[in-house]
């Protein structure tokens, strides 16, 4: 079956390719923009990786080192194939194996390892096709936008020209030509824009993206008031091909889960359809960005770009201009003098709140989205969030239902966990749900999580048993409540840049998580509560409960700190004494 399914793959697809390249000779078309050609790389990568399986573990006895060793070799080649697959179909492939690169303690090391790489891999488009995006959105007047703005007004008009630029565009038509060129020059423009200058948004607008991903790329520019803005512009044709991606996406895993009934993906097509054209539309990333400086204004700590909604569209958002080092980059850190413990606490606190709290859920914490920096003027140290196309909103039962179970894992309270992990759909997987989540061992879950330090013996513990139970962490990501996976993803990305810092298990982001979590409950039980005396042994339960994680956190810091040191030492002395 594996030899017949390879000949009849490779045969369609070579005949897709050849009778597309004929088509694409004549009309000078880049072949990966045409649908024929992506399926049929997809389609031949798919029918390869299979017939690899299938083959390759046919004569070797199941559960030995052998077997174990060949199918490493088998998960490096088949993800070498999928991220040469993703790099040559771009802009959606390009995203979904991103979204596989994170989640590193659900999927074999050799395929997190190898998809990662695509972050610095994005397809980049020419100042030709920036241009393009520009002026078909922003060129046009009368171009609404449905959304609220900064200040409070909505249905704010997009695309109109303010009054400045209406001063410039008449002071352009009475430039000269060469005066015209120098100023291309001098901003960064490329001339022959006919139709529309950047120069009448723009001051100046640099042709070098500052990075590219695969949806969109960002530049830097200068409005005409002196402000530096960043821009971030949609890949042209990432909008047609995406829908069309999903579905080859779809058919293809359709057809791996009936070579291997074990293995089944079809939860990251879900995922896909609903998050892709969310992703897409730059004017709900404004929308969010807004949402959640609004209901994290309390950290001083945090930086959230404001959003210039006269520039922006469902293609293009432009916004303030933030420069700073990724999260990961502890070098960085030591030149700046920032300390890689108070940005992994504030990291820590940030997401807790978000996630048990308000139930809205910043999911791409990846370390070009998330910059460390100094503030010029007060010396603090800040974290700056970017990228808020990804938003997972929570419903207050599922929310609630998670407080309970993070709250069980942090006191061992293992009925607790078995209780609360299959309300959130684990059923009798509960105990690999659980180590999913926090990935810790089931030892270190008993013993308790927030008491235990993530040992390197442990750490390669579960990610070898991730490659060994791949079809049981298959078979319960499709049980689990949609938002659950998006959660996971998150909790993954947190944990690879606590890794990196060499903060991860730190005791005070347990007890972060411990705050958010009882105030979140005690708000819940506040607002049920029907009678006065009710809702006051609620309040005082949460005061008494926050005031003994506060008292718990000295006793850690007293411990950790020169004073634990000389007052152990002191103890130490009295007994020899004695």
């Amino acid at each position: 079956m594996a030899g017949r399914l390879l000949k009849v793959s490779s045969a369609a697809a070579a005949a897709l390719l050849a009778s597309s390249g004929l088509y694409l000779y004549g009309k000078h078309l880049d072949p990966s923009d045409v649908s024929v050609v992506r399926f049929g790389r997809a389609a031949a990568t798919t029918a390869v990786i299979s017939y690899d399986y299938l083959t390759s573990l046919r004569n070797v006895q199941y559960g030995t080192e052998e077997y174990w060793a060949l199918k490493s070799k088998v998960h490096r080649r088949s993800a070498e194939r999928l991220r040469d697959l993703c790099c040559a179909n771009r802009g959606t492939f390009i995203k979904v194996g991103q979204h596989l690169g994170a989640l590193d303690y659900l999927l074999p090391e050799e395929y997190t390892s190898v998809l990662r790489e695509l972050h610095s891999r994005s397809p980049q488009s020419s100042i030709a096709e920036v241009q393009q995006v520009i002026r078909e959105d922003l060129g046009k007047e009368g171009r609404t936008s449905p959304h609220q703005g900064t200040d409070g007004q909505a249905g704010r008009e997009t695309g109109r020209w303010t009054d400045r630029q209406k001063d410039d565009r008449q002071e352009d038509s009475q430039t000269s030509e060469k005066a015209g060129r120098e100023r291309d020059k001098q901003g960064g423009f490329h001339s022959g824009c006919s139709l529309f200058q950047i120069r009448q948004l723009f001051a100046s607008f640099e042709d070098t993206p500052q990075g590219a991903a695969s949806l969109a790329q960002v530049h830097k520019a200068l409005l005409h008031d002196g402000r530096t803005v960043a821009v971030k512009v949609q890949h042209p044709k990432v909008q047609t091909q995406s829908s069309r991606d999903i579905v080859v996406i779809e058919v293809l895993l359709k057809a791996v889960k009936w070579l291997f009934p074990d293995f089944s993906f079809m939860w990251l097509v879900e995922e896909a359809k609903k998050n892709m054209p969310l992703e897409l539309d730059f004017l709900n990333e404004g929308r969010n960005a807004e949402k959640v400086a609004e209901l994290l204004k309390d950290f001083k700590f945090l930086k959230v770009p404001k959003i210039h909604w006269d520039l922006s569209t469902k293609r293009i958002l432009t916004m303030d201009f933030m420069e700073g080092g990724q999260v990961n980059d502890r070098e960085y850190m030591r030149r700046h003098s920032i300390d890689v413990n108070e940005i992994s606490r504030n990291l820590g606190k940030m997401y807790s709140e978000m996630i048990f709290v308000h139930g809205f859920v910043h999911c791409d914490p990846h370390p070009g989205n998330v910059l460390v920096r100094k503030c010029p003027k007060s010396k603090r140290s800040e974290i700056v969030l970017l990228d808020h196309g990804l938003y997972q909103v929570l419903n207050q039962a599922f929310r609630l239902d998670y407080c309970r179970l993070w709250r069980a894992l942090m006191k061992a309270d293992m009925k607790g966990v078995e209780r609360y992990s299959r309300r959130l759909g684990a059923g009798d997987m509960f105990p690999l749900f659980a180590c999913v989540l926090t990935a810790r061992s089931w030892a270190s879950l008993n013993a308790g999580i927030s008491r235990t330090a993530v040992t390197s013996l442990e750490d390669t513990e579960i990610r070898a048993n991730a490659a060994r139970y791949l079809p049981q962490i298959s078979e319960l990501l499709n049980k689990v409540p949609r938002q659950m996976l998006l959660l996971l993803k998150t909790n993954d990305l947190l944990r690879g840049i606590e890794t990196v810092l060499q903060t991860r298990a730190n005791a005070s982001s347990f007890l972060n998580m411990s705050r958010c979590c009882v105030r979140a409950l005690s708000r819940h039980g506040r607002s049920k509560a029907r009678y006065r005396p009710r809702w006051l042994q609620i309040f005082l339960s949460e005061v008494l409960t926050l005031w003994q994680i506060n008292l718990y956190e000295v006793f850690l810091w007293m411990k950790a700190s020169m004073l634990g040191s000389w007052l152990r030492n002191l103890v130490s002395w009295l007994q020899f004494a004695q």
